[in-house]
């Protein structure tokens, strides 16, 4: 089924998958002073939990300014996410470990499919595995610009959501992601208020539909929602 927010929830699918990358490169790696990686390895280290709030704006590939987004997110380790927008509308994206849910509640409408499938080629998937790392992206060091250190990040995969990625970093932290995805859209997200290893509240990454809504995909077999045909 369609909704008219059906490209920004693929440009957040592919920013959380994105977000998640931090978390893995801290590996054993050289370091070179203010090196966008050393950044990474340093903020990374230990890193078990964080928050942060996030402001977006996507072009499309002629150019043109698409939707802008602010919101919060949340990432834990292994697979939790939840990247909630809260203007100038309203979107939830929750990754519980095994499912993901999508809750649109302007169309009153939530979707949800299996995390194992839907993330196959994320980073997700390796961030209590730093091995698999290099197996799934080409990462280089990209250059200082606008007073941040970038890295570059491709995915091997061919089906990714995104063509590459780059990552800039300031003083210890991530500031700043670009993404281009299959489309040629181009995203940038800024990020600030980060929190490291903060305590989330219980049920950061649960998600429960609200009563009369319609839920869509891959229902688990032991709830009973109302299912759009």
């Amino acid at each position: 089924m369609t909704t008219r927010h059906q490209p920004f929830l693929f440009r957040a699918r592919a920013a959380c998958a994105l977000l998640a990358t931090f978390l893995l490169l801290a590996s054993g790696h050289a370091r070179a002073a203010l090196s966008a990686r050393a950044q990474l390895d340093a903020f990374a280290a230990g890193l078990k939990s964080v928050s942060a709030d996030f402001s977006q704006q996507t072009v499309n590939a002629n150019g043109d300014p698409g939707r802008s987004a602010d919101g919060t997110l949340q990432l834990a380790a292994p697979r939790l996410f939840r990247w909630q927008v809260t203007r100038p509308y309203h979107q939830l994206i929750v990754a519980d470990g095994a499912r993901v849910w999508v809750y649109d509640p302007d169309l009153q409408q939530v979707t949800v499919r299996k995390q194992s499938n839907a993330e196959a080629h994320s980073p997700l998937n390796v961030l209590t595995d730093l091995k698999l790392l290099d197996a799934q992206f080409i990462v280089s060091e990209a250059g200082t610009r606008a007073g941040e250190s970038w890295l570059k990040l491709v995915p091997r995969a061919r089906n990714a959501e995104f063509k590459d990625a780059e990552l800039g970093f300031a003083d210890g932290r991530l500031r700043t992601m670009l993404f281009e995805d299959q489309l040629g859209d181009r995203t940038t997200v800024r990020f600030s208020h980060w929190q490291r290893n903060v305590k989330l509240p219980a049920g950061t990454f649960r998600f429960t539909p609200p009563a009369g809504v319609d839920v869509i995909g891959d229902v688990p077999s032991t709830e009973a929602y109302p299912l759009k045909n």
